[in-house]
């Protein structure tokens, strides 16, 4: 699909980059772009990329903490909203973990959202389990998703 391409550029130009580890959440759009970008990501767990190379896939709490911990560049996460619920974090995703997401930084996180997925999700769902990440996300109240090359949207959060 040509938004799918789009959204792979954009994530090559701006997220690629020598000493940048991508954390990739499941889901088909995000195996889809990591496989247009080279990876071969699971549709169900958690990878990671540092610039051009992945270097774990189906990875646990713990595993992803200690990539985390040993990586010194920028650490981006990327999340697609799970089924037509809308759920960005939460519900499916249990490897990030409140501690996981806290090492990354809610800032570091970027949603994935094809205009397709765009017409059933007009909301990006968070469920932490962790009332002090949750409050963080509920102070946001906004997040931008990119829906395309160089397209961005900026869409609501609910705290659940």
């Amino acid at each position: 699909e040509e938004i799918i391409q789009g959204i792979s550029e954009h994530i090559s130009e701006s997220l690629v980059q020598e000493d940048s580890m991508i954390i990739w959440g499941s889901g088909g759009t995000l195996r889809t772009i990591g496989e247009i970008l080279g990876f071969n990501l699971t549709t169900l767990g958690i990878d990671i990329s540092i610039g051009k190379s992945q270097i774990a896939s189906d990875l646990n709490e713990q595993q992803i903490t200690e990539y985390i911990q040993n990586h010194s560049g920028p650490i981006s996460l990327l999340l697609s909203p799970m089924g037509g619920q809308g759920f960005l974090i939460g519900r499916g995703n249990l490897q990030l973990s409140p501690i996981v997401i806290t090492m990354i930084g809610i800032d570091n996180i970027l949603g994935i959202v094809t205009p397709s997925k765009l017409l059933s999700v007009r909301k990006l769902r968070i469920d932490t389990g962790d009332d002090d990440l949750d409050n963080q996300f509920s102070e946001l109240k906004y997040m931008k998703v990119i829906q395309g090359f160089r397209t961005t949207r900026i869409l609501p959060i609910e705290v659940t």
